[in-house]
């Protein structure tokens, strides 16, 4: 990642994220519902898109599998912005699994891999299916703080790298 040559809009920047990773972490449900409604609307644009799309797929059966897909993406971000809290709930859920299962293939790639960077790569397993199954194991309760306070810990940590990433070499 490089970081603006301007040091001022590197601060204001660093600034603007840290302020919102505070908020997304101190409202961690205001956060949580915003980010699900946000992906409703993705996921309608997407399904409009695939509308849009259908006047150039050729033959019957491109046609249902593009209608069929814009449908799907449809339904899925109505949902998401009819039921904003349940479908947080849900998507906390999916979380912990993808976070489960994924800590599981990086324990299956450390033990199958050599070198130093292993250990790098068990301790990432670990931590990542530690985490996944704390939130299946607190689910629902973790589904009301879970992915806006992961959505603040992730934009403090673009704020330092963007603190600390070298200036881009295109306006240095």
């Amino acid at each position: 990642m490089s970081a603006p040559a301007s040091p001022r809009l590197r601060w204001i920047t660093a600034a603007l994220l840290l302020i919102a990773a505070v908020l997304a972490i101190a409202l961690p449900f205001m956060s949580s519902t915003l980010l699900t409604i946000a992906l409703g609307g993705v996921a309608i644009a997407a399904g409009i898109s695939q509308l849009l799309r259908l006047t150039s797929v050729e033959g019957k059966r491109g046609k249902l599998f593009r209608g069929l897909s814009a449908l799907l993406y449809l339904v899925g971000g109505i949902s998401l912005l009819a039921f904003p809290i349940q479908s947080t709930l849900s998507l906390t859920l999916f979380l912990g699994f993808l976070l489960a299962i994924e800590g599981v293939m990086e324990l299956a790639a450390a033990a199958a891999s050599g070198g130093p960077a292993r250990w790098l790569v068990l301790a990432d397993g670990i931590v990542t299916a530690v985490l996944g199954g704390l939130l299946i194991a607190e689910w629902p309760l973790s589904g009301t703080w879970a992915i806006g306070t992961m959505l603040g810990i992730g934009l403090a940590f673009s704020a330092l790298n963007l603190l600390t990433a070298p200036a881009s070499p295109t306006q240095a």
